[in-house]
This record gives C-alpha cells, structure tokens and sequence, in this order.
C-alpha cells in the first residue's frame, strides 16, 4: 500500500503513526532522498531502503509512539561497516538523515444541541485541530445558512441531524469528548443516559445549573446508573472563574474547559512531556 494511502487510512481508523522521510542522503544510500515510510504501532508501510536503516527507523518510530511524542525530530545513521548497529551491517559507504514526524490521533469532540450556545461554540472549535461533530434534532439548527460563519473551518466537521440524537453517540469515534447543550431537557437527559451506557465516551460535560443536575441526579439513579458512573458527568461546564451568561461568553468558557481537559489528557498519556 502507498504511504499516503496507509497514512490516511490510519487517520481514520484513529490510529497514530509516525512518517519517516529520508531527509538527506549524503553519499550512496539504498534509496534517494524523499523516500517515505509510515510506521504504526503493529505495522509498516512503504520502505526506505530496508535492512538496518529501516530497522532503526522502526524501531525508533515506535519508541516516539510508545512515549505520546508529538515533535518530529532527526535522525542520522552512517551505512558503514564501522559503524556499530543493532540490526546489522549497511555498508553503503554514506550517510543519511531522516526526519521522524509523529502523526498523532486528532481529538474528537461532539456538540450536542447547536442553539445560541452551541453556534458560538463550534465558532471557536472550528479554529483547532479537531474532529468536531454537530448534532441537533432541528435540522433549521443546521441549514448550510446558519452555519455559514464555519465555511473556513480547520477541524474536521461533521454536521448529524438526528431526530433521536442520542442515536449519533455510538457513531462517534472512541475517546470523543460530548458536550450536551439541547433546547430540550428531555433530550438533554436522553443523551447523558445513553453516553453513561457507553464505553470508551472521552468525556461527558452537561450544560445547566446545579438544580438541574440534581433533577437529572435522581433520575439517572432511577435509571441504574451508580455514583461511580454519575461522576463521569461534569456539571456545570466550562470554568467557573467567567461567569458571565451572554451566549458567547459562556461558549469560549466551554470551549477553554474542553481544550484544558484535551491537553491535561495529552499529557498524561506522553511520558515527559513538558519536563
């Protein structure tokens, strides 16, 4: 399979891979300089040139995938029979660079109920690097009109009318964080139950007051849910320190809370990261 073949299908499998691209080859070298490779953590596609070089590319790849990394960094081997290597003698007589570019899994984020909040919020997470999914019962919430303001959009969007929107949760892609936001607290409640039934939802944030959330409290328990299960739940959402109530004041502190809780998770999963 080609390399940018592999790497799209790795993309949309949710897969992180790293690209390795022979930089520079000073001297002779199994392959000219741009040859690429993708590396995923139980496969590779393309070559480079085989034997130790490509071993070590591997490998290397790998170990940037094992550790969250986020950089590209360089690598420079010498396809010498001097020179000591792990996976065997290359004995081209040059030397080559290769650039190393982790290509990470793109965070997922799903915005139920796109109303005066909503629209606002998906203003400002339309600017990242996200997959962003918006979903409404009201397909007028979602006319081509209305969400013309995203024409320019940066994350991946996708737009789900659905009349039962609970629905969408189990087409979302795993580890997607859900922000419920409805005009309708009965669907509110729908979607918060089913995400709760749900395993491998990134995180559940619910928009509305402290009494709300004890209405839905009792109502969730009703339904079977524990209280391990009900601290899933975050609520009220966004930061506590904005506490204005304008539709777009509360969407850039919902949208501060989700990027925070991305990045928090980012880090926790990427050893070192930051020291």
């Amino acid at each position: 399979m080609d390399w940018l073949d592999a790497l799209q299908q790795l993309r949309e499998a949710r897969t992180p891979a790293v690209v390795v691209t022979l930089a520079m080859v000073r001297g002779h070298a199994p392959r000219n300089g741009g040859a690429k490779m993708v590396v995923a953590p139980a496969e590779a596609f393309g070559t480079i040139g085989g034997g130790n070089l490509e071993a070590t590319a591997v490998s290397r790849a790998r170990e940037l995938l094992a550790a969250g990394a986020g950089e590209p960094e360089l690598l420079t081997l010498t396809l010498s029979d001097k020179s000591v290597t792990e996976y065997g003698v290359q004995c081209c007589g040059g030397e080559v660079t290769l650039l190393l570019e982790p290509v990470r899994v793109v965070p997922s984020v799903a915005v139920f109920g796109i109303g005066h909040v909503g629209l606002e919020l998906a203003r400002i997470l339309a600017r990242q690097q996200l997959a962003l999914h918006l979903v409404d019962s009201r397909a007028d919430m979602l006319t081509p009109d209305r969400l013309a303001p995203l024409a320019d959009a940066v994350a991946d969007l996708q737009v789900h009318v659905a009349p039962v929107p609970e629905a969408v949760l189990r087409e979302l892609p795993p580890g997607t964080h859900v922000l419920v936001m409805t005009h309708d607290h009965a669907e509110d409640l729908a979607i918060v139950d089913q995400a709760l039934r749900i395993e491998g939802i990134g995180s559940i944030g619910l928009i509305g007051s402290r009494s709300k959330w004890a209405r839905f409290r009792a109502r969730l328990q009703d339904a079977g849910h524990d209280d391990d299960a009900l601290a899933r739940v975050t609520t009220p959402i966004g930061l506590p320190q904005v506490t204005g109530k304008q539709p777009a004041t509360i969407a850039v502190s919902v949208a501060a809370g989700i990027l925070q809780l991305i990045e928090v998770q980012a880090a926790a999963a990427s050893p070192g990261r930051g020291q």
